[in-house]
């Protein structure tokens, strides 16, 4: 019989320090090395969740997740392989300020290091190649990005049992459920706004996010079903003044929708068309996407997208 694999998620925390780029690494307690923060995923969470929460956990400091920044693969001594999923991710002067780190049994210490610094002292291969793909985006000047997060409503009735108007059509038991779930999700990418078509799905899967965010559901008519259907649907003027924002947004639509709004995505950042595209508006109810985009340089192009599927 195979063994299961270990999944764990944790990040490149990095700042700039007087004008340098460092980044945050981990002096262990128990096995004497220096690495960066990861850790196993808990029940029930999702990689990204996993992602904050071990961070939090091992250097006291509160991030939201940037772009994601590659996938390790090991043998542990018990034969199992583990596979950890990496993201960059920014440490705030406030969150640094906040942190509440203190050395404990797990980790002795933490210490913001050059990356020259890293990659001559980080304890295993598999971490090093973890920062050579972070250098890759440092170099292509694509540190920071900003993810505009691009969300199909969860299950809703279908049309065929609903006897009301389309826009109307309510979540199903467990669309409701799905909408809860996607909030832990959505949190690690720090959102801070919400923008849904009017349709009763889409606002019913947004509310729980934006509660969360202390924020309101604002409405865009431009991306619903509705609009869409009657040729009135305008996601290119929506797109537009998101990226110009350079502001963490949640963006809920309708399947149907949503390849135009990817496609504006990519007019918007100058980015290449191409599969990927409609790989991340394939979504299934409650999936979302992510697209990381350069605060800096917007037009440069998507750095980066990845999709996450519901866990309900």
């Amino acid at each position: 019989m195979t063994e299961t694999a270990v999944y764990a998620a944790g990040g490149v925390v990095w700042r700039v320090i007087e004008g340098k780029l460092r980044i945050l690494l981990i002096h262990r307690t128990k096995y004497r090395d220096l690495t960066l923060p990861k850790g196993k995923v808990d029940p029930g969470e999702t990689l990204a969740e996993t992602a904050v929460r071990e961070i939090r956990e091992e250097t006291g400091i509160r991030v939201a997740l940037g772009v994601p920044v590659g996938v390790s693969r090991y043998r542990m001594p018990n034969g199992r392989t583990k596979i950890v999923h990496y993201w960059a991710a920014e440490a705030t002067d406030a969150a640094v300020r906040t942190s509440s780190f203190v050395p404990n049994k797990e980790v002795a210490a933490i210490e913001w290091v050059s990356l020259k610094k890293a990659r001559k002292n980080l304890s295993y291969p598999v971490d090093i190649e973890i920062l050579d793909e972070f250098c890759r985006i440092v170099d292509e000047g694509a540190l920071p990005t900003f993810p505009i997060v691009v969300l199909r409503h969860a299950k809703a009735r279908s049309r065929e049992d609903w006897e009301g108007s389309d826009t109307a059509r309510p979540l199903t038991t467990r669309g409701r459920r799905q909408a809860q779930a996607i909030v832990g999700p959505l949190l690690a990418f720090g959102v801070r706004r919400v923008i849904s078509s009017p349709a009763e799905r889409c606002v019913r899967t947004a509310t729980p996010i934006a509660q969360a965010i202390g924020q309101r559901v604002q409405f865009a008519e431009s991306i619903s079903q509705d609009a869409w259907e009657d040729g009135r649907a305008d996601a290119r003027s929506v797109i537009g003044q998101r990226v110009r924002s350079r502001k963490p947004v949640v963006l809920a639509s309708h399947g149907p929708v949503l390849p135009d709004i990817l496609h504006e995505l990519a007019l918007a950042t100058g980015t290449m068309s191409g599969s990927y595209l409609g790989s991340a508006s394939a979504l299934e109810p409650a999936a979302f996407s992510v697209v990381h985009v350069p605060v800096e340089h917007p037009g440069a192009g998507i750095v980066a997208i990845e999709t996450h599927e519901p866990q309900v």
